[in-house]
């Protein structure tokens, strides 16, 4: 029963890694690129400093989460 539940476990923090590693790429790595490119019309201000850094806080918060659940593994 124990490999069972880890599996499931394992399965939930993959499931919230790959969230957070979304929230980031589309919150910080995919306006840098389009802003580098010239693509987009985006201009860097404040507003999307303080945007941007709020997914990526939620971000490294889910990675975190995914972490947690890890913790609860049985050996």
């Amino acid at each position: 029963m124990d490999l069972i539940f880890n599996e499931r476990l394992r399965i939930r923090a993959t499931f919230l890694n790959n969230i957070a590693v979304a929230i980031i790429v589309t919150s910080i790595i995919a306006p840098a690129v389009s802003y580098f490119y010239g693509v987009g019309g985006l201009s860097p201000s404040r507003a999307w400093l303080l945007i941007a850094s709020a997914w990526f806080v939620l971000g490294v918060g889910l990675h975190r989460a995914a972490v947690f659940v890890l913790g609860g593994l049985r050996s």
